[in-house]
């Protein structure tokens, strides 16, 4: 395999990246380092890829990148790069959200038309589905994002259908839901929950914590990833989830155990765009691309905190 990573320098980019080289692959890297979270920490994640002879990186905006030279050889393209985080999405940031996560994926789809590669996986995102999708979430659910965020995702997915539809491009998009363990970034919540919980700080949650997400280790999601490049059927969208859908306050607790404390909780107001619940039919991952989540909740959390422990010594 040689595959282009697009946003390798992030939190999944780079396991996944790394995952290929074990694998054997020849990995061209893209990444354009946005300021949505220190460019140390995405170097940091880049640190054991750039020492590997066959990874190659590239800095550079997708719509600003020499496409047609870098996917000359290649055989398979990972699209992750995206403007994340639901919150900052309203407003004036919404113009970043369409360049990054709507023009950057139309500009690639494009470069890909008449580009012989076996396959393209786009990362989208369960955010596509909103608040009033029945459990589980199904792909032949009608998405109704409930943030721009998840507009754009959106937004994206069908781009990856038209361009298959209209040019042959072999697109299947994966709908992550909620990944976390190792690199996760620091905004997201099991990370700022885990640094609170090891500095002996308050946890800030939002609402009553009674919220629900499937909780997807990351390893777990960059095995789907990759039977996605190899199995899945083009044109198809498939749900990604690690089977461990627990509320907010279970999380808590769990962290607590860890942690050998009681933790500190403080509770802000919901905020605009957050989905109540998620969870996720993954019998097509199944039939498809065999894919069968393998990290429990209990261990994958273990995982990120002994990371972030050591992250912060």
């Amino acid at each position: 395999m040689k595959a282009l990573v697009t946003g390798v320098a992030g939190f999944i980019g780079s396991t996944l990246a790394e995952r290929l080289l074990q694998d054997g692959a020849d990995v061209v890297g893209l990444d354009s380092f946005t300021d949505y979270y220190p460019r140390a920490v995405k170097e940091s994640n880049l640190a054991g890829l750039i020492q590997q002879s066959r990874f190659r990186f590239v800095e550079a905006r997708l719509q600003d990148a020499d496409l047609a030279h870098l996917l000359a050889d290649r055989t398979h393209v990972f699209h992750l790069a995206a403007q994340a985080g639901v919150r900052k999405s309203w407003g004036r940031d919404f113009a970043v959200y369409t360049s990054n996560n709507v023009d950057a994926t139309q500009v690639l789809l494009e470069a890909c038309v008449g580009v012989k590669i076996d396959r393209l996986v786009y990362a989208s995102s369960s955010s596509v589905y909103g608040d009033n999708t029945p459990m589980p979430m199904r792909e032949d659910a009608l998405p109704q994002p409930v943030s721009p965020y998840g507009v754009s995702k959106l937004a994206a997915e069908h781009l990856c259908a038209l361009y298959h539809l209209g040019y042959g491009v072999p697109a299947v998009s994966l709908r992550y839901f909620t990944v976390y363990g190792p690199r996760q970034r620091p905004d997201m919540g099991f990370h700022k929950f885990l640094r609170a919980a090891i500095r002996q700080e308050p946890i800030s949650l939002y609402g009553d914590g009674e919220q629900t997400r499937d909780f997807t280790y990351v390893h777990d999601a960059v095995t789907a990833t990759i039977a996605a490049a190899r199995l899945g059927v083009a044109g198809r969208v498939y749900n990604i989830g690690g089977g461990s859908r627990v509320s907010v306050n279970q999380v808590v607790e769990l962290i607590g155990r860890l942690a050998g404390g009681t933790p500190l909780v403080r509770i802000d107001p919901s905020r605009k765009g957050d989905m109540r619940h998620t969870y996720a039919d993954t019998r097509l991952a199944r039939a498809d691309l065999g894919f069968a989540p393998t990290v429990d909740l209990e261990r994958g959390l273990a995982a990120e905190y002994q990371w972030l422990k050591d992250l912060l010594r």
